[in-house]
């Protein structure tokens, strides 16, 4: 069987489907400039506790088509919901991070709940409801943060996604830190197997998007996971904020962990997600 799915637009969209097809799915929502390969620890562990777990790659990332168009929010959130369709997932439960979470919001709003499919949400330092200052938002970062972003990744990808990875990412580049070279070299791995323009283009999607609107028509109960010292979104301008607009929102924040927790505290999280699953 054929482990892609083409989009109403025409893009293959490759995914992993693990477990009985008749457990409660969870469908995992990967960050920039990942795949779904970011996942593999949550996945084996939820497999594990008899779930059935889904995870794609985005368009333009990992082994999904690399194409020149559609690398905006609403597009991966269609695309997400392609893969839902695909499958036929019912009373899913859909966990993303950091742009993921910006794909879940949009997903579950447009898509999921309109669709009856979704049972749950879990935002893992997620983008929503935007990431750049605006008059809606002030305490949003300046433009030039994402400017400063786009010429790192036009100039040199492959060293600019290394610093990324190996420094604020994962908290490596505090002092006392523990760092995992593997886990570096895992996100550097995942990124450069996707296509440049989508990650290029990627950077409007998770910053400049408003997704007030999107978190307002989320009813279903959403659990939201964040590190106060995220340096990549910082936990005040979005999980503190998501759970404010979120009609039915759990708030958990996690003191010293980094934007990059769901891997390097997989195992603080995955508990917490499962307690939040099976409340």
């Amino acid at each position: 069987m054929s482990n892609f799915v083409t989009t109403p637009d025409g893009v293959d969209i490759f995914y992993k489907d693990w477990g009985s097809k008749d457990a409660q799915p969870i469908m995992f929502h990967h960050g920039w400039p990942l795949s779904a390969d970011d996942w593999d620890t949550q996945m084996l562990f939820f497999l594990a506790q008899g779930y059935r777990v889904i995870a794609h790659d985005r368009r333009g990332h990992g082994r999904s088509q690399q194409v020149d168009s559609g690398h905006d929010m609403a597009h991966y959130a269609a695309d997400a919901a392609a893969v839902a369709g695909y499958l036929d997932l019912r009373d899913a439960i859909h966990i993303g991070h950091s742009t993921g979470g910006g794909e879940v919001a949009a997903y579950v709003a447009r898509h999921g709940l309109p669709e009856g499919r979704v049972a749950r949400a879990v935002l893992v330092s997620a983008v929503p409801p935007i990431m750049v200052k605006t008059d809606r938002y002030p305490g949003g970062l300046p433009i030039d943060v994402f400017d400063g972003l786009r010429a790192g990744l036009a100039a040199n990808r492959a060293q600019f996604f290394h610093e990324v990875a190996a420094g604020p990412f994962y908290g490596f580049n505090r002092e006392g830190a523990e760092v995992k070279p593997a886990v570096v070299d895992n996100w550097w791995r995942q990124g450069m197997m996707g296509s440049a323009l989508a990650h290029y283009e990627g950077i409007k999607a998770f910053s400049e998007t408003d997704q007030t609107d999107d978190l307002k028509a989320i009813t279903v109960p959403t659990l939201v996971l964040h590190g106060d010292d995220d340096q990549v979104v910082p936990y005040r301008n979005a999980g503190l904020l998501q759970a404010e607009i979120l009609p039915n929102a759990t708030l958990k924040i996690y003191e010293g962990y980094s934007h990059g927790m769901l891997t390097v505290n997989a195992d603080v999280l995955n508990a917490d997600i499962l307690a939040f699953i099976k409340a």
